[in-house]
């Protein structure tokens, strides 16, 4: 873990994620849809955990709107540019932490559990389910439980073909083009079928499964082009079509939304 950490706090210093959601049309989409999610399962009063919560944009977001937000983060240089958006209206909590370990927080303690940044920087099986379980432990019975991962497919995709990146595919995928555990790359992959299964294991009930994006990240010329009037229809088709299956796989992110028994 050691490793990752320098890994990503190289990553994270560079300053690319507070602007990430909000720079474009395209972006935007993933924040939308990840809200509107989360909002239709929040009740006044609820207590938010984000686990992984980087930049802070989710975790202020929830706070300015009258929630008590804990949020964990792992690298420093993201704990720092969270703190300069935060101020005293805003009953808010940043603790320095990983999640494989959430021992400073009591079991069944939260309504609402965010884990939408960790599982993609973990690179093993082992790691993904430990930070998994912790976040359901730490979740009340009956409490929410959204989980964000990145797809395979979309970095054959945007790495490989939209970046132009096609030849150097055979260094951080297998034959059949599966994305190598690869800590230096950043982020590791899965694949739909293969998260699903993951889950048969843990005391949730599944309430969602979304195409956090859709193929907006793929289409991104041409969504930041859109006119307003033109990306509230490309809105609206993606928000009644982001639970399809069949579009699932193309989608940069996942998001899978249960509920603890």
């Amino acid at each position: 873990m050691d490793n990752v950490k320098e890994i990503l706090e190289n990553y994270y210093s560079q300053g690319k994620e507070n602007n990430r959601l909000v720079q474009d049309k395209a972006h935007m989409v993933e924040f939308l849809t990840t809200t509107k999610y989360i909002d239709k399962y929040l009740k006044t009063g609820n207590k938010i955990l984000e686990i992984g919560a980087g930049t802070g944009r989710y975790s202020i977001y929830y706070a300015k709107k009258g929630y008590k937000v804990e949020a964990l983060e792992l690298t420093k240089s993201n704990i720092k540019e969270f703190k300069r958006h935060i101020d005293s209206s805003m009953d808010i909590k940043i603790t320095e932490g990983n999640a494989l370990d959430l021992s400073m927080y009591k079991d069944n303690e939260f309504d609402i559990t965010l884990l939408l940044g960790p599982i993609y920087h973990l690179f093993s099986k082992e790691d993904k389910e430990k930070a998994i379980e912790e976040a359901i432990r730490v979740t009340k019975p009956e409490g929410k439980i959204f989980i964000a991962y990145i797809t395979n497919d979309i970095v054959i995709l945007s790495y490989g073909l939209i970046k132009g990146n096609l030849l150097k595919l055979k260094d951080v995928c297998d034959e059949n083009y599966r994305v190598k555990e690869i800590p230096e790359e950043i982020f590791s992959a899965d694949y739909v079928e293969e998260f699903e299964n993951m889950m048969e294991k843990f005391p949730v009930k599944k309430l969602h499964e979304v195409a956090v994006e859709g193929v907006s990240e793929i289409l991104e010329e041409y969504i930041n082009k859109l006119s307003e009037e033109e990306y509230k229809v490309w809105l609206d088709y993606h928000f009644k079509n982001c639970e399809r299956k069949d579009l699932m796989g193309y989608s940069s992110h996942v998001l899978y939304i249960c509920k603890k028994k």
